[in-house]
């Protein structure tokens, strides 16, 4: 076999064994950002009952403020009903009084119904707590296994680097050129095996001469259909 095409299929396979971590680390990105996904999502429960709590706090006040006032209004209504001398005065003060109690009555069923809302939302806050809280143990934990995990595989990768380094460096320039090329496109199928005379790359059948060329392996072979490089696995009999 063509001593460049030898380098080509040692290089193509160890570009191979590189790219065959891209799924374990995808499925270890995967792991930590479906627990991230969670928390973020807890997060933003706490931070929504959070607000909410705060807003009826303040509206609370509010109103809590507003029947002070009512409550000021009708003590000095008290004091202006002793110095009253006309009927229409006495009604005018008396439908004054009415609005403000019914003010005050809307106030304290307001005040009432908020701080219920409150309560519900703070015995759902704490059980959201916990569960940002167990979140936040699993992230961590996870976060370790994945990086020990990651840390494993770019390790390997590096060794894998390294030997591409030193098998590019053998390799003459031109023909790895050539290659790096095909690669562009094909990834890791730039050079592959010939099976029942088709390339195993885009499957299409070669014609006599090629077949017989790649066969022969005495020089660099391309599919006349996809331009992929191509060659013969040998032939191993079995025991």
């Amino acid at each position: 076999m063509n001593k460049h095409l030898n380098e080509l299929i040692e290089l193509s396979d160890n570009d191979k064994a590189i790219d065959s971590y891209r799924p374990q680390l995808e499925a270890a990105d995967k792991k930590i950002a479906k627990i991230q996904k969670k928390m973020d999502a807890a997060q933003a429960e706490l931070d929504t009952l959070n607000t909410d709590i705060a807003d009826n706090d303040v509206k609370v006040k509010v109103f809590e403020e507003q029947l002070t006032m009512l409550h000021e209004q009708l003590a000095l209504n008290t004091k202006k009903a002793k110095e009253i001398t006309t009927e229409k005065e006495m009604k005018a003060l008396s439908l004054e009084e009415d609005i403000a109690k019914e003010k005050m009555t809307f106030a304290n069923e307001e005040i009432e119904r908020l701080q219920g809302i409150n309560e519900t939302k703070k015995a759902l806050l704490e059980e959201v707590s916990q569960k940002v809280t167990t979140l936040t143990v699993e992230f961590e934990a996870v976060n370790k296994e994945v990086s020990t995990e990651k840390a494993e595989i770019e390790k390997s990768k590096g060794t894998l680097f390294a030997k591409r380094e030193e098998l590019s460096r053998n390799i003459e320039q031109k023909v790895l050129a050539f290659y790096e090329k095909i690669r562009i496109w094909a990834g890791n199928t730039a050079v592959v095996p010939v099976k029942k005379q088709a390339c195993y790359g885009c499957y299409m059948k070669l014609n006599d001469k090629t077949y017989s060329e790649v066969i022969k392996a005495a020089e660099i072979c391309n599919c006349p259909h996809c331009g992929r490089i191509l060659y013969i696995e040998p032939i191993t009999e079995e025991v």
